[in-house]
């Protein structure tokens, strides 16, 4: 009986091994990245992925082009930076101070704003799909007229409304996902 589950064993930990070798190699952040960003807030095009910059100061920082995918920004200061391109999927950015912030083109799919001020946050061609932009501050209808798609986002009952209303194509699902 042994000898027949000896070769359905090796294969099975071989392969689990390799997920668990893969998955770490996927979801780290480049540690010089992040030590960049933090040091001169310049750092377009870095890998922050799943970094924690809670409470982080990046207000001016260029994060042109940057992954900050699942990176946990929740309070921190983004103020005045530079974000467009970005990929802001699945990252927490509730409370985070967004204010002036230049997010043209960035991905927003699945990030955590709630409670986020966005007080002249450009947002121009940006990705809310499935965003909770719950109690997000001085976010308004004209800002969200702007963007890519509002597909599966959270917003407040009041704001939901002026979108159906006068949006209603950004709730479609894009053409890009069918």
């Amino acid at each position: 009986m042994r000898k027949h589950l000896l070769p359905i064993c090796f294969p099975v930990l071989f392969a689990l091994i390799i997920s668990f070798v893969f998955a770490f190699q996927v979801s780290a952040y480049d540690e010089n990245d992040l030590k960049k960003a933090r040091a001169t807030r310049d750092c377009s095009d870095c890998d922050l992925s799943n970094a924690n910059l809670s409470h982080a100061n990046l207000s001016d920082a260029n994060l042109r082009k940057a992954y900050l995918s699942g990176a946990d920004l929740s309070s921190a200061n983004l103020s005045y930076a530079y974000l467009s391109g970005a990929d802001l999927s699945s990252a927490n950015l509730s409370y985070a101070d967004l204010s002036d912030a230049s997010l043209w083109f960035a991905n927003l799919s699945n990030a955590n704003l709630k409670y986020a001020n966005l007080r002249d946050a450009k947002l121009i061609y940006a990705n809310l799909s499935d965003a909770n932009l719950i109690q997000g501050k001085n976010l308004s209808i004209n800002k969200l007229s702007e963007v890519k798609t509002l597909y599966k986002a959270k917003l407040d009952p009041e704001l939901m409304k002026q979108v159906e209303d006068k949006y209603p194509h950004l709730l479609e699902k894009p053409k890009s996902e069918e």
